[in-house]
């Protein structure tokens, strides 16, 4: 799948829209061997989910006079079971990170233990359209392009 080549669309644009099926991004620094388990078990009560391998990356914000902890990130397609909206789909993944014990920054200068982050890539409207981008994640980090590559692979 040539990501470059597909259509691009701002989320506030498709927040009415039913979402047949959905591309994800989970991240975790801390605790990631429970928590994505976790969560893989809330995203398989909406539909079928097929993952990537989970990778280690470096915090990209991380300084040799601030390091921060590895980050554990996998990428999961979600066939739904049944459509629901972005905006739907948007709630529900905030209340999976609030069950993993997601916490938001509260100081600029706190290393963030990131329980579990739960971020949109691509959404498909219907199963025989082209898969949409999400504008405000593209372009899409190294590690992200390699758990799409990976999905597509098992016959996304």
């Amino acid at each position: 799948m040539d990501v470059s080549r597909l259509s691009k669309d701002e989320p506030e644009t498709l927040q009415a829209q039913a979402v047949a099926a959905i591309v994800l991004a989970l991240g975790s620094n801390y605790q990631a061997e429970y928590y994505l388990p976790q969560v893989h078990q809330q995203l398989a009560t909406l539909g079928r989910i097929t993952s990537s391998s989970a990778l280690q990356n470096p915090d990209f914000t991380s300084t040799l006079q601030q390091p921060k902890p590895d980050y554990i990130n996998q990428c999961v397609y979600l066939l739904l079971t049944v459509p629901m909206t972005l905006q739907q789909l948007q709630h529900t993944f905030k209340a999976f990170e609030k069950d993993c014990h997601r916490c938001r920054q509260t100081t600029p200068t706190a290393i963030r233990q990131v329980s579990m982050d739960i971020d949109i890539l691509l959404i498909r409207l219907n199963l025989s359209q082209e898969w949409i981008v999400m504008a405000d994640r593209y372009p899409f980090k190294a590690h992200e392009n390699v758990g799409i590559e990976e999905l597509v692979e098992t016959g996304l």
